[in-house]
Formats: C-alpha cells, structure tokens, sequence
C-alpha cells in the first residue's frame, strides 16, 4: 500500500501499540491477563525470546503481549515479515533492549536511530572494510587466531577432556574482530578467566533485557544496584576501547583496518570525519556485535553437528576434498565449501543468534493489506518463528536439515524468509565477514576433529538479547592426518 503521510521522522520515546495500531483488538493476546501485570504472569524474565516462541505457536503469525501496561505486537509469519520487508514503507526500529544499548553504544552503528547522520557518515566511512579485497586482508589473522584455539582443544583431545564450546567460541570470535578490525591482542586464550571486556559486555547486555522485564517507573528502585553495576561495566568498556584507541593514535597508524578507517578516512563526498566520541561507540559496537552473534553461530553449529553425524561426515568430506592436504585453506577455498555453509545457515535458521529486529512505519500503512498502522508504529519480528514458518519450511520446520539450503530449494523459497542479519538498509554491515570467519572455523573444526557430544546434554538455551546455547560442552579427538590431495571440484 502506498504512502499516505509525509516520511518526516517518527516520534520519539516509548510508543505502545495501542497508539499506533488503531485495530488492535483483532490481533489475538494470550487469553489470562491481569490488570497493571499484563501478561508476564508465568513467563521467565531471562528467556522472553522463548516465551515469545511458545506464545507464536499458539496464537498464529501476528500477537500481542501485554507487559506492565506496555503493549507490543510481534510477527512471526512469512507473508508478514515479508511486508515489513519493503523499505519504502518500513525502516529499522530502535527499540526494546536495543535503545537500552544506547548509553554504551550511543548512535553507533547498530543503535544509531534512522534520523541520526552519524550512521550514514559511519556506514559510508567503514563498508570499504568488509569488500572483497579487505575479507581476503583479514584470512590471514582469521587463521592466526583459529590456530590458538585447536591448540586448545588438541590438549583437550589428548588427555579426553570436554571443552567449553561457547566460551572458546567466544574467546575466538573476540580475538578475531579485535586483531583484524583494531590490530589488538586481548590474550583471551592465555587467559584463565573471561577477559574483562567479555564480563563487562555480559553485563551490559543482560542489564538492557533485564530493564525490560520491570516497570519503568519501579526500575530505578528495582535494579539500584544492578544499574549502579551496569555503569561500571560501561565504564570498564569504555577505558579498554580508548586505551585501544590511545595505542593506534601513539603508534601513527596500522595497516588499513577499521580503525584506521574510523580515524583518517573522510566521507568520499562530505568530507566529514567520525568524531572522537562516534569511534569509541563505533568500536564498542564492532567488538560486541562482530564477536557476541558470531560465536553463539558457531556454538549452535557445533552442537548440531555432534548430535547429527552423518552430516558431519558429510561436511568433513567436503573439507578434505576441497582442501585436500594443503596446511591452511586459501581465501578462495573457503567458499567452495558450499555444504558446510549450510550447515551453518540452518543452525541461523534454528536458532538466529540475534533473534528479532524491529520495523516502524514510515508513514501511515496497511500491513499485509489487514493490519493498520500509524506513522511511527512498530512491530518486532521473531526470526525463530519466521525460521519456522511451516508455510515456507514445511510441516518439519523443527528439524535439522542443511540441505534446505541447496540452490534448487533456496530458488523455490520466496524472498524475506530467512533474516538472521536483519534486512534492509540497516542489516549487519559485517555479515560477510561473519559467514567467511565461521565458515573457516567450521571446516578447520570437522577437518582436525571428530566431535562427541556428552549423551546427557539436552540443548539450553540463553538469553542476554543475543542466543547461546548454556552449558554445551564436546569431546573433541583428534583425526588421523590426510595424505596431501590435489584439491577437487565442490558439490553444488
């Protein structure tokens, strides 16, 4: 449906549905709820993405959850989300736990309202970083860091010991944003605890889905001392991010990466340069995204290739033809492994590791040709759910199944089905560098190791805006070593 108000920007602040969906009462609710309360009653403040989850295979493709007097409407269907979809018609909602990065992260990037001109200054500036030439530049230290870690895990594999996949996926993803985006070393593997950026990110990050789980006016009284930790953890983010920053600025310069982008680069047809304070939000943005969503991928990964074998021998297969014997995996080898690509695309189908994002109208709409909207009305869509349409995945959306990720079954599927980087204009600038960096772990993995899972595990998942599997932990054993092949074709 066209337009039919002015694009001037939207209202500021908290909007309920109920202001900006003039016929909510046709979108279906959860049947109990209570006065003030809303409908919180027996759902889980740590895991809103799963309550959320089981509410959508109840009520259908579009819902409203009631929270302390706060409406929300969410979106799970394809042909909704689809919609949404239409830039002309809807642009990025910064909202929920998102807004609530905003002290740490300010109008970086990823919490940069539509409005502000720092995210089009700041886009312009670093998308150079993540073309071609650049992902071929930042291989070489992806491998650097990914040896650090299988010289972790061939300890582990020598004496039978488990390892802990999210935190070593951490640790790697953490390492590898920081040395090719800003040529830091954080030593997360010499480490024996979390480095401090990590616990403080953790903290942030659980503080801003905390805020949503309470009435605004009570959270000051409520979360006093969680509040007076988080800015703490912001301030420890800070110092470490400036010190980054401090190091750069006194050695003249690196070799060309983000941050030198952030500080020497001009916009191509302003002139304008990111301020001081726009690189630090910059920085802190790339670190915690480049790394937090990258590492729960590789996590649902790992776990879904120990439960299911005959994949990852299907996989490794894979590997050792298109690697063959070579030492390390050139650039280019990388893509070839086309199989173990969608093994880590249905992993994002299952389990997104960032599990929503929000649309607002840019004007007043019709959504799906049902469902009114005013001017500045937003909706949140869960990606599990849209991951699991039956009317796009089939009736065993459920199940684990790479190979819905073939070129013929992906042509058959209609667009804006699978969003695990959001979409549109403001979708994950570093996607790219995301894909080729887990792709790479996941073949060096399958190629080096068999993995056993623990026969007790059944998967947990948490929730700190972002998803990781809790508590999962592998066997890693030591493959024997491949005679030197010539490398062969790969499989469609």
């Amino acid at each position: 449906m066209a337009e039919t108000t002015t694009t001037t920007v939207p209202p500021r602040g908290f909007r309920g549905a109920e202001q900006g969906w003039p016929a909510l009462h046709r979108i279906p609710r959860p049947p109990h709820r209570v006065p003030f309360v809303g409908d919180v009653i027996g759902s889980s403040r740590s895991t809103p993405v799963q309550d959320s989850m089981r509410l959508a295979r109840r009520l259908g493709p579009i819902f409203r959850r009631n929270a302390f007097g706060k409406e929300f409407v969410l979106v799970s269907g394809a042909e909704l989300a689809a919609d949404l979809a239409d830039e002309a018609r809807f642009a990025k909602h910064v909202g929920l736990g998102v807004a609530n990065l905003r002290p740490l992260a300010g109008d970086g990037l990823f919490t940069a309202y539509n409005h502000e001109p720092n995210w089009q200054l700041a886009h312009d500036v670093l998308a150079p970083g993540f073309n071609r030439e650049a992902m071929a530049g930042y291989h070489t230290m992806m491998l650097a860091v990914a040896e650090r870690l299988t010289e972790r895990w061939d300890g582990a594999a020598g004496v039978g010991r488990t390892v802990d996949v999210p935190g070593d996926m951490t640790k790697l993803t953490l390492e590898t944003i920081a040395r090719t985006g800003f040529g830091h070393d954080f030593g997360s593997f010499e480490r024996p605890r979390p480095h401090p950026f990590i616990t403080a990110m953790v903290g942030t990050l659980g503080y801003a889905q905390r805020l949503n789980a309470v009435p605004a006016p009570l959270a000051p009284l409520l979360l006093r001392s969680a509040s007076r930790r988080n800015a703490a953890d912001i301030d420890r983010l800070n110092r470490i991010v400036d010190e980054v920053v401090r190091i750069r600025r006194a050695d003249g310069g690196g070799q060309g990466d983000l941050l030198d982008r952030m500080l020497d680069t001009a916009h191509p047809e302003s002139g304008e340069r990111l301020s001081s304070e726009n690189v630090r939000r910059q920085v802190i943005t790339f670190l915690v995204a480049g790394h937090e969503t990258t590492s729960g991928a590789l996590s649902f990964a790992l776990h879904f290739l120990s439960l299911h074998p005959d994949v990852a021998d299907r996989a490794r297969a894979e590997v050792d033809r298109v690697w063959g014997g070579s030492v390390t995996p050139g650039y280019e080898q990388v893509a070839k492994l086309r199989y173990v690509r969608r093994v880590l695309d249905e992993s994002l189908r299952l389990w997104p590791t960032a599990p929503a994002f929000a649309r607002e109208a840019r004007a007043d709409t019709v959504l799906a040709g049902e469902h009114p909207m005013r001017r500045g009305a937003w909706t949140m869509v869960l990606t599990p759910m849209l991951h699991r349409d039956p009317a796009v995945w089939g009736p065993d959306s459920e199940r684990f199944d790479p190979d819905r990720f073939d070129a013929p079954a992906v042509r058959s599927r209609p667009p804006h089905t699978f969003k695990p980087f959001g979409t549109g204009a403001r979708a994950c600038i570093g996607r790219q560098f995301a894909l080729h960096e887990a792709t790479l772990v996941l073949g060096l993995l399958l190629r080096r190791y068999e993995l056993r899972p623990d026969p007790g595990y059944r998967l947990r998942v948490t929730e700190r805006l972002t998803l990781m599997p809790d508590g999962l932990r592998l066997r890693p054993e030591r493959r024997k070593a491949l005679a030197p092949t010539p490398l062969g074709p790969t499989a469609d």
